[in-house]
């Protein structure tokens, strides 16, 4: 079976941190997890400290600061391609992403998927708990990007993935720009242009319970403009696998 990592970005997570931790380590599967602190004033690192006495499929990777999504994941991405990982996940802490669907993605990239998306949005709304704004917000995204980038991914910002070593490996990662919902479009634009084999696998997102949302205009800014700028920019990058 493939070797797995669980990389999980954490920022004043708390309330989340531990019970997010021993549900992954009850799965069936023997996922590893990262977790990605960047300085948690909270003592969220402090947390995981403390839970690294009690498992050894658990590492930290501590960060001087906040410095947004995107960054968090490509340090993530290249700690576990500098190991020996075969699939590589990523996903929330606050449990809008069900642990158990990590299960499903697996599944798909054992049985041919470079790219596996746990998508809100591949058999119609699967959201729980979101005001309607922020739902039309995140579904007319993901139409956006479409329409404009040709992609056939109905959830693009979807931030529960897994992505295969080759693709890791492929994809320039010090090239990679964005930060916030930006950085989900531009990771899957370019596993798509490389030619990799994406799937979208069914899920349902439920909004958090416990802690504050990362959310900001600033983010659905960036993702706005930044699409367009990675259309132009595509026209210039010749996609070649290795």
């Amino acid at each position: 079976m493939s070797k797995s990592i669980v990389l999980i970005p954490t920022y004043n997570e708390k309330e989340n941190i531990e019970k997010m931790v021993r549900t992954v380590m009850d799965l069936p599967i023997a996922f590893e997890v990262l977790i990605i602190d960047d300085s948690s004033p909270d003592g969220t690192g402090e947390i995981v400290k403390g839970l690294q006495q009690e498992y050894n499929r658990l590492h930290l990777l501590s960060r001087k600061g906040k410095e947004g999504l995107g960054k968090a994941y490509i340090a993530g991405f290249e700690w576990a391609l500098a190991r020996d990982y075969d699939l590589v996940f990523e996903m929330d802490c606050d449990f809008s992403h069900n642990p158990q669907d990590l299960v499903k993605l697996h599944e798909a990239c054992e049985n041919g998927a470079d790219v596996a998306i746990g998508s809100r949005y591949v058999t119609g709304v699967n959201v729980a708990n979101w005001p309607i704004s922020r739902v039309l917000l995140s579904y007319f995204a993901s139409s956006y990007v479409r329409r404009v980038m040709g992609m056939p991914i109905k959830d693009s910002t979807a931030g529960f993935v897994c992505y295969k070593r080759e693709v890791l490996e492929t994809i320039k990662l010090d090239k990679i720009k964005f930060k916030g919902y930006a950085f989900q479009i531009e990771m899957k634009f370019n596993a798509w242009k490389y030619g990799f084999d994406i799937r979208e696998v069914p899920i349902i997102f439920t909004d958090r319970s416990e802690g504050q949302s990362k959310m900001s205009k600033g983010i659905v800014r960036e993702a706005f403009f930044g699409v367009i700028e990675l259309k132009i920019w595509s026209w210039f990058h010749n996609y070649k696998r290795k």
